[in-house]
């Protein structure tokens, strides 16, 4: 018995085209993102169906393979927001492949790159009590010498760090892999990105207390500036531990 060849990234874009009850196409991960694909990059594929239509693709749902991934979701309920928070950034970074939507399709996932403005003033002031909490232990464990400590505490900073850098602009936090393809891409209004890419990296590596609380300092300010002057205010003086010496 002859071997069925596995499907492409141009199957299925040629089958999804062809049907009437698939509205829109679109990719999502490092093929959606220029300069950012290697040699291992596989498709990673949304195929939007129009609500209650069936296509000739669903017999390939769930299909995983070292080229290609398929997901399926109706229009409507990606309208309604049923794929996961954690999807932001990949929606916002897609690639529309197919838009039959009459452009609401592409102006939805354009709209993933923004988030509400209250929604990430809310979300930025919970991060920046845990980026706090974060450095102060760190800070705390290096002066007590607890070195590994401190530099696991220095590492969980970083990740509410860029949280905090990105929900102040009103943007969903980048995956990691596509952090210095962002910054290089759609820098962050007042930093420069070579600066910051070094302090983060030396933070990661050694939990350079010295960095980290200098990275806050400039943190502080941009934070008192966008309201969240309280949040700040509540360590009282725990955050001369924090600030730079």
């Amino acid at each position: 018995m002859t071997e069925t060849p596995p499907l492409t990234f141009d199957d299925a874009v040629r089958i999804a085209e062809a049907d009437p009850a698939v509205v829109g196409l679109f990719l999502i991960g490092s093929n959606a993102m220029e300069g950012l694909t290697t040699e291992h990059s596989d498709h990673d594929l949304f195929i939007i169906t129009a609500a209650g239509a069936a296509t000739e693709l669903e017999r390939h749902d769930g299909l995983r393979s070292p080229t290609l991934d398929l997901n399926f979701v109706a229009v409507d309920d990606l309208l309604n927001d049923v794929l996961p928070e954690y999807v932001r950034y990949a929606l916002a970074r897609s690639r529309v492949v197919l838009d039959r939507t009459d452009g609401e399709l592409t102006a939805y996932l354009e709209g993933k790159a923004r988030l509400d403005p209250q929604q990430a003033f809310e979300h930025a002031d919970e991060i920046l009590d845990a980026y706090a909490n974060s450095l102060y232990r760190s800070v705390k464990n290096h002066r007590d010498g607890r070195a590994l400590a401190s530099r696991l505490d220095a590492a969980d900073g970083v990740g509410y760090l860029l949280e905090l850098l990105f929900a102040l602009e009103r943007r969903p936090r980048p995956y990691n892999k596509c952090l210095e393809w962002e910054l290089e891409h759609h820098p962050l209004p007042g930093w420069e990105t070579a600066t910051l890419l070094d302090a983060i990296s030396r933070i990661v590596d050694t939990g350079d207390t010295d960095v980290q609380r200098g990275l806050f300092a400039e943190m502080e300010a941009k934070a008192r500036k966008a309201g969240h002057a309280k949040t700040l205010d509540g360590w009282g003086d725990d955050l001369h531990l924090m600030r730079p010496v």
